[in-house]
């Protein structure tokens, strides 16, 4: 008796077929566009692309300055004046920007790692945000008889987050965050002496 159920050869090549469709499926995305199949749903807001961060972090990886250098203890001395001081600060924030931003970018994973209610906080909002934007998906939200773009969505999900990041003591976090971050990197750039290069280059900018 045969059975409706695909035998052998027949039934690899439906899986293979459902497969295809599961992961190249056009229409899969809920807007019908970006993305393929069964990785369309894991989705970012037009103009929050995976790739445009991605992008952003290779440039500043990329124009890092070597880490042996920046923390070279024989090119750090004390400036001689007032001057000097601002000349370096200006300068160094120049070379090692990147540099600076991934201290910063340590600083803020720092604290939300070392901190529970924190990340329990940062869940809430991404979850308010995430489904707030579905919603907009499904049918355009209106308040005030203005429709909600992405910016007006996260600040939606940040007002429902608000009292989760209070109790979190977020903003005790930002000022940790800012203080460390301004005594780290003012730190470094008064007292990392220039290079001659570099040195040179600021004294023919002032002539």
């Amino acid at each position: 008796m045969s059975s409706g159920a695909p035998k052998g050869e027949n039934c690899l090549v439906d899986m293979d077929s459902k497969a295809g469709d599961l992961f190249s499926a056009e229409d899969a995305h809920p807007t019908g566009t970006g993305g393929t199949g069964m990785l369309a749903k894991l989705w970012l807001p037009k103009g929050l692309s995976a790739s445009v961060a991605k992008e952003w972090f290779d440039r500043r990886r990329l124009s890092i300055r070597p880490w042996a250098s920046f923390v070279d203890q024989r090119k750090f001395s004390k400036p001689r004046n007032f001057g000097e001081l601002c000349q370096r600060v200006v300068k160094n924030v120049e070379i090692y920007n990147s540099n600076y931003t991934f201290i910063f970018l340590g600083l803020i994973l720092y604290c939300i790692i070392s901190s529970p209610m924190l990340l329990i906080a940062l869940a809430v909002f991404a979850g308010a945000f995430y489904i707030i934007h579905l919603k907009s998906l499904e049918s355009k939200l209106v308040v005030l008889g203005r429709e909600l773009n992405v910016p007006h969505q996260m600040s939606l999900a940040g007002v429902i987050s608000l009292p989760v990041f209070w109790l979190a003591g977020a903003g005790a976090a930002v000022f940790w965050v800012l203080g460390a971050t301004l005594f780290v990197i003012g730190s470094h750039a008064a007292f990392r002496q220039l290079e001659g290069s570099d040195f040179d280059e600021l004294l023919m900018e002032s002539v």
